[in-house]
């Protein structure tokens, strides 16, 4: 299998890059949703937080990659069989994902950085705040942090449905495709 994507198929960063940034995805949302309601006295309330943050960054960086990797080399064409409204809905649908998780990052980075201090990434490196202390930002980042997040995970299950509506009801090769099967 070739790295770059050709005309009917995906390569094998852009397959490995889609499945990364969805396993990132839905981890992060599991462990957001899990550890909001951590108590002072867990063991887990300061280290899941880390953990938290460490992988959002590292996401953010593989979805810069993401970005320009696309750029780099297209996508394949759609499969003949699709219809004009497949095609449309399924842009939309990748363009929305895109601007969901970016603002959900930024957003988390956001609340993590109001009080002025920087992310440590795993002990790696850290991250510093851009921002310094801005009053009251982590509140108004946290609400679009939590409906970008719960935005991101609808649209994420909708493009899962439809892939599986493709491979089970219409049985063409779309999911094929993004395994690396095609």
């Amino acid at each position: 299998m070739a790295v770059r994507n050709s005309d009917d198929r995906y390569g094998w960063l852009s397959i490995l890059l889609h499945w990364l940034v969805a396993a990132a995805v839905i981890g992060l949302f599991g462990l957001g949703f899990w550890m909001v309601d951590l108590s002072y006295y867990d063991e887990w309330y300061r280290r899941g937080p880390d953990i938290h943050r460490s992988v959002g960054i590292l996401l953010f960086g593989a979805m810069l990659f993401r970005v320009l990797w696309r750029l780099a080399t297209p996508t394949p064409k759609p499969l003949p069989e699709h219809k004009r409204w497949e095609v449309a809905s399924a842009h939309i649908a990748h363009a929305l994902l895109y601007v969901l998780i970016f603002v959900a990052m930024i957003s988390g980075y956001l609340i993590s950085t109001a009080d002025g201090s920087a992310i440590d990434v795993f002990g790696w490196f850290q991250v510093p705040s851009v921002t310094g202390r801005i009053k009251g930002m982590e509140d108004t980042a946290g609400l679009v942090h939590y409906w970008s997040t719960w935005a991101l995970i609808a649209l994420a299950a909708v493009h899962a449905l439809g892939a599986l509506k493709h491979h089970f009801i219409d049985k063409d090769a779309t999911l094929r495709r993004m395994v690396g099967k095609s």
